[in-house]
């Protein structure tokens, strides 16, 4: 599917609420992914951006502390993934 084709529509099978980083499979796929919106996007890659900039100007405190708080809330989204496939009996996939 090519971004100019028109959309598709299709079921995928929701896992979690629908707030913010819903649990979803979509098919084909054996596993769910983790549905994350684009404001929330845009705000990991501004952190990604920020600890690159602080890296890039010596200051590794503000990286570091920055990087801190990414990696909390990859791990609260990742453990949130995880509580979802086992309450579905999924295994995880990695």
């Amino acid at each position: 599917m090519r971004l100019d084709d028109p959309m598709d529509r299709i079921e995928a099978e929701l896992f979690t609420d629908r707030g913010n980083d819903a649990v979803i499979r979509l098919p084909p796929r054996n596993f769910p992914g983790v549905l994350i919106q684009g404001d929330s996007l845009a705000i990991i890659r501004t952190d990604v951006a920020e600890i690159l900039e602080a890296c890039d100007h010596g200051d590794l405190g503000a990286a570091r502390e920055t990087a801190a708080i990414l990696l909390s809330d990859l791990d609260d989204l990742l453990a949130r993934y995880a509580t979802a496939l086992e309450a579905h009996g999924i295994p995880l996939p990695y």
